[in-house]
């Protein structure tokens, strides 16, 4: 019995960082690129994935609500995340420099 305990330990702990990974990966991605690739908005998806991650947290893994949770955050990463990456950029903020304008690098008007 001690080793199906372990296990279980085991697979929980792994689904709270599936989870976790998932709940991250969403909100490090830019707001306009889950329009752009015609998903449910940012909110929506950190709001699921958070709760996801915090039911992982509460809940027994073989309670049903843990499932539920797994199951969304599966959709995020086969469908979601995939669409996203595929973006130019990959969906990552932009990182520019200090003189970047609205038009591109300012070059001091050389």
């Amino acid at each position: 019995m001690q080793g199906f305990s372990g296990f279980m330990w085991l697979l929980s702990t792994a689904l709270i960082l599936f989870s976790g990974f998932a709940l991250f990966d969403a909100a490090v991605r830019r707001e306009d690129a889950y329009r752009a690739a015609d998903k449910q908005t940012k909110p929506f998806w950190l709001i699921i994935l958070g709760i996801a991650f915090v039911v992982n947290l509460i809940f027994n893994i073989l309670s049903f609500l843990p499932i539920i949770g797994l199951i969304a955050t599966i959709v995020y990463m086969v469908d979601v995340r995939p669409a996203i990456r595929s973006l130019p950029g990959g969906g990552r903020p932009r990182r520019g420099s200090s003189s970047d304008g609205p038009y591109g690098p300012y070059n001091g008007g050389r």
